[in-house]
């Protein structure tokens, strides 16, 4: 097995097969001889080749590594309906191959298709990054933008899928077919470098960079369409030296009409006097040669075990939603590196590269010496059982971040939290309605207080007395508060006295990972504060109390505010994701106003570092399910029908996406459920695929080969006999 070789949920690729299997099919040859790479067998139009595949594979997961977050915190929208668009998305990439092949097969052939289809991308990245530029238009626009250059993108990348790959297997001559295959090694490799390094380097072009004063979503999808331009201009430049196959037909489109002619014809013919056929297929004996009927009755057997497939896909995608999602809610620090969110999904393409050599060169080979019969089906059993675990452990996780975070109040339950503004120790003691003590604390003046106090009320509603001491001044006030609320005692000096007012708290002070912030202003004039080019607010003159507002987390070093008569700046430093503060704004005697910080909500304390055996696992699963699947499955098919299988494969992955996008809009559960929910529904498969596989005869390699006398010239086509090869760069 090709230890570079990836794992369909990137890519799926297959290099032709050799002169013994099919007839060769005529090219278009270019009239000078082949230019070759340093006097080798090597067409110098693969380099091209290369080189654009990893520009578009760096443009595709790129965008897509940063494009859950672009929906929840640019364009506001929550997670659920931010998961269900990029499923859709994902699945729309899948369902575009077909028409892309269909193009290039009957009409354009591979080059033209190429060329026009990347035009196509190119435009859906140059209006995606339009559509991230706060400056151009509002929500609606942005969101317009959004949607139509994804679907752009969609068509471009899903357009050229089946061709690039298949397309640089034609530079070769039929006497290269060694090269050939070293060449598809070197393809893998340019898939995974494009996919590593992007995602990794555009969350940093997101997060580090501030446009607008904001996270750089132009930037990050902007660099991802420059690499495809250049994938572009670099493909077109090699246009001289290519050989390029004319158009001759779709075998996929054939197979269709082979199985809707026996289905129809069976349903015309239905009488009781007309004698019954062998198998349904064999109603297509009139209008279909008996050899294709034969292949696509082998090719049946192998789509039946397809059926349970799609759930598996939809558990690995949620790598780039709901994984991402958890990791907002998770600390990035890990001491020498501040990872982003949307970084955690650079280790798939990582642990790939490591483990399929692993796998193949060790695992695979110890469980062979130890008498075990690791069949193709059993490995992807296996595979669908270490995705399960991967989720399993995902709730895991899931529940230990909602044990860290602050509880909620109950039924009949507050939380109190009182905050002094005076320029002394104020004590505090909160009295019930029958002056028994509830609460009692000295607080210094300014002093951060680590958490609310928990309080309990005998009805919905109840009135708390407080008795506040300073000096030798004592004051007694009342406020009423009801149950399931967040409430700040804010004590105030006014001379030598001072009072108290009571704030009531959001419930949810932050959402999905992001930062909030609030203000109080001490000042005797009302403050205008700028957080960014569309988040402002006005916070009320002596005392007033603004609402919570939600930001992006990073350095906020200089945040411009006016009042009436002057334009100032506040140093509010470094916002952690998850937290929310307080800030309050007082005059300074020798400097403009300063802002004094304190959390309300601490920052997220659990490590993103936990998320690394969930990635294990299941990529550990995606190896062990996706690669054996497609040689498993293309060993028990007919060479004429690989192409068939390669679109039956990439369907699978865009119903996978479409599972996710019907349970997070109508499952209703939380987080830790969900993931226990599809880890739960991924065993019922397993075991129904299981019992398939169980019952399922496999098919020798020599009942696939008919008589030399009995073949049918196979139609060409853009994934038209196309088998996976075992190779080593």
């Amino acid at each position: 097995m090709n230890p570079f070789q990836k794992n369909e949920s990137k890519e799926t690729l297959f290099s032709p097969v050799s002169t013994e299997e099919v007839q060769p099919r005529p090219l278009s040859l270019p009239k000078k001889p082949t230019p070759k790479i340093c006097g080798s067998n090597y067409p110098l139009s693969i380099a091209f080749i290369v080189v654009n595949e990893f520009c578009e594979r760096f443009s595709y997961y790129g965008m897509k590594a940063v494009l859950t977050l672009y929906f929840l915190y640019f364009l506001h929208w929550s997670e659920d309906t931010s998961t269900s668009i990029y499923h859709a998305f994902s699945s729309l990439c899948y369902f575009t191959p077909m028409l892309g092949a269909a193009i290039a097969d009957s009409w354009l052939g591979k080059f033209k298709t190429i060329i026009y289809l990347s035009l196509v991308y190119v435009l859906g990245h140059v209006v995606k990054s339009l559509g991230a530029l706060p400056i151009i238009g509002g929500q609606m626009v942005h969101t317009v933008l959004s949607l139509v250059g994804l679907s752009l993108i969609a068509l471009g990348t899903g357009g050229i899928k089946p061709c690039v790959a298949a397309f640089g297997g034609d530079q070769f001559e039929e006497k290269h077919a060694k090269e050939r295959t070293r060449y598809f090694s070197v393809f893998y490799l340019s898939i995974n470098a494009g996919s590593l390094i992007s995602t990794f380097i555009t969350p940093m072009l997101r997060g580090d960079v501030q446009c607008f004063g904001e996270d750089c979503y132009a930037l990050a999808f902007g660099v991802p369409g420059l690499l495809m331009v250049i994938a572009l201009v670099v493909f077109a430049m090699g246009s001289k030296i290519y050989r390029k196959p004319p158009p001759e037909g779709n075998i996929v489109t054939q197979v269709a009409k082979c199985i809707w002619f026996a289905i129809s014809n069976r349903f015309n013919n239905r009488s009781g006097d007309i004698p019954k056929r062998q198998h349904w297929l064999d109603w297509a004996a009139e209008k279909y040669p008996k050899q294709l009927i034969m292949d696509v009755k082998a090719l049946t057997r192998v789509l039946l075990l397809y059926i349970p497939l799609p759930m598996f896909w939809a558990l690995l995608d949620q790598q780039g939603s709901r994984w991402t999602l958890q990791a907002t809610r998770m600390n990035g620090n890990l001491g020498f590196f501040v990872l982003q969110p949307d970084q955690m999904q650079v280790l798939n393409p990582l642990l790939v590269l490591i483990f399929i050599p692993l796998f193949d060169l060790v695992i695979y080979r110890l469980v062979s010496k130890c008498g075990i019969n690791f069949s193709s089906l059993r490995k992807m059993a296996v595979g669908m059982i270490l995705a399960s675990l991967a989720f399993a452990v995902a709730a895991a996780v899931e529940i230990k971040i909602n044990r860290m975070t602050p509880l909620q109040p109950g039924p009949q339950e507050i939380f109190l939290k009182a905050l002094n503004l005076a320029d002394d120790e104020v004590k505090v003691t909160v009295l019930g309605d029958e002056n028994n003590t509830l609460l009692e604390e000295s607080i210094r003046s300014f002093q951060k207080m680590p958490r609310y106090a928990q309080l309990h009320l005998k009805t919905k509603s109840q009135d708390f007395h407080f008795y506040l001491k300073y000096h030798n001044l004592s004051v007694y006030t009342k406020h009423s508060m009801e149950e399931k609320n967040w409430y700040s005692l804010i004590i105030l000096e006014d001379g030598k006295n001072i009072s108290s007012m009571m704030v009531k708290d959001e419930e949810n002070k932050t959402t999905n990972g992001m930062t909030a912030v609030r203000f109080v202003n001490t000042l005797h004039k009302e403050v205008n504060i700028s957080l960014g080019t569309d988040i402002s607010l006005s916070v009320g003159e002596d005392y007033g109390v603004s609402a919570y507002t939600t930001v992006q987390s990073g350095e906020y070093p200089v945040v411009h505010c006016r009042t009436e008569d002057k334009n100032f700046s506040l140093n509010m430093g470094l916002l952690d994701p998850g937290t929310a503060y307080l800030f309050v704004i007082i005059n300074s005697t020798n400097h403009d106003p300063q802002a004094w910080k304190t959390e309300d909500i601490p920052t997220n304390k659990l490590s993103i570092a936990w998320q690394l055996p969930q990635y294990a696992l299941v990529t550990a699963g995606e190896v062990m399910f996706s690669v054996t699947g497609l040689e498993f499955s293309y060993s028990q098919a007919p060479s004429s029908m690989k192409s068939v299988l390669q679109a039956a494969w990439l369907l699978t992955v865009a119903v996978g996406n479409i599972i996710v996008l019907v349970v997070a809009q109508f499952s209703g559960l939380v987080q830790w459920a969900e993931f226990i929910l599809f880890s739960c529904l991924l065993l019922v498969v397993c075991l129904i695929f299981s019992i398939m596989g169980y019952y399922y005869a496999p098919t020798k390699p020599e009942d696939l080969q008919e008589p030399a006398d009995k073949q049918i010239p196979p139609t060409q086509g853009n994934m038209i006999n196309l088998e996976t090869k075992k190779t080593k760069l």
